[in-house]
């Protein structure tokens, strides 16, 4: 059987139940950092799915890639019970989502130059400016990125909010070569997030970016970078603020 959400297929089909994995990381590991050797039972490239939602990307990347190892989390207990379902059900043995905020994940778990990939779809800009200090990606965030990704990794960032978005071509070239992307990703022409096929659906535009850490850029010159850089501070306000509401709740 194959599921719906807004017209687009959610990536693969509900197997018969002898076939379901159990992609479930009931609670993250003390001490950190993750062990995914431990994890998964095997070597292989991971990719970091942060702010999940629904997984949808993970999903797609997990069945494409049988050869990738995938880990996505979320703050929302409720996205992540759908999206372990979802893992369990399309038999998903590459794959481990957990309930755990992004900057926590990163800033604890997350091993030096231990992950392939990084994945932030549509992170929460939150719009009222008592809580600019709850944004996500700030320079310490970016850091603890660039010091989590193995040598030639990639961060992939994706927003459809036009103020965060220039935030974030002014501060990802500081530690990363970042390349901004105009057309939808191929592997996911109507969307790779469940945000991203309702934004689309509503006309905004959605900004997309591939930064690869610069060579020129040690560890601790991004430390340095994080205490200097300018935090995420701007106003922002327009048509996709109730879709962010929407988000915040999470849901199927």
């Amino acid at each position: 059987m194959v599921e719906m959400e807004f017209g687009v297929p959610i990536p693969g089909e509900i197997l018969p139940e002898d076939r379901w994995a159990k992609t479930a990381l009931k609670r993250m590991p003390l001490p950190p950092p993750l062990n995914w050797e431990a994890i998964f039972g095997r070597k292989a490239p991971v990719v970091v799915e942060l702010g999940c939602g629904n997984a949808r990307y993970t999903l797609l990347s997990a069945l494409t890639r049988p050869d990738h190892n995938h880990f996505a989390s979320d703050l929302l207990p409720m996205a992540i019970r759908y999206a372990t379902r979802r893992a369990n059900q399309r038999g998903l043995s590459n794959a481990r989502l957990a309930v755990c905020d992004a900057e926590t994940v990163v800033g604890r778990f997350l091993a030096p130059e231990s992950v392939a990939e990084i994945h932030l779809y549509h992170p929460q800009p939150y719009h009222d400016p008592r809580q600019m200090l709850r944004r996500l990606v700030t320079p310490r965030f970016v850091a603890n990125v660039f010091k989590a990704l193995q040598p030639g990794g990639t961060f992939v960032v994706q927003t459809d909010n036009p103020d965060y978005w220039g935030y974030m071509t002014k501060l990802l070239p500081t530690m990363f070569d970042f390349q901004e992307r105009a057309e939808p990703w191929p592997d996911a022409p109507e969307g790779r997030s469940r945000r991203e096929i309702l934004a689309r659906s509503r006309g905004l535009t959605i900004y997309r970016g591939l930064a690869v850490p610069r060579t020129d850029v040690t560890p601790e010159i991004a430390n340095d970078l994080a205490g200097m850089l300018p935090m995420p501070t701007f106003r922002t306000h327009g048509p996709w603020c109730d879709l962010d509401e929407i988000e915040e709740r999470g849901g199927p």
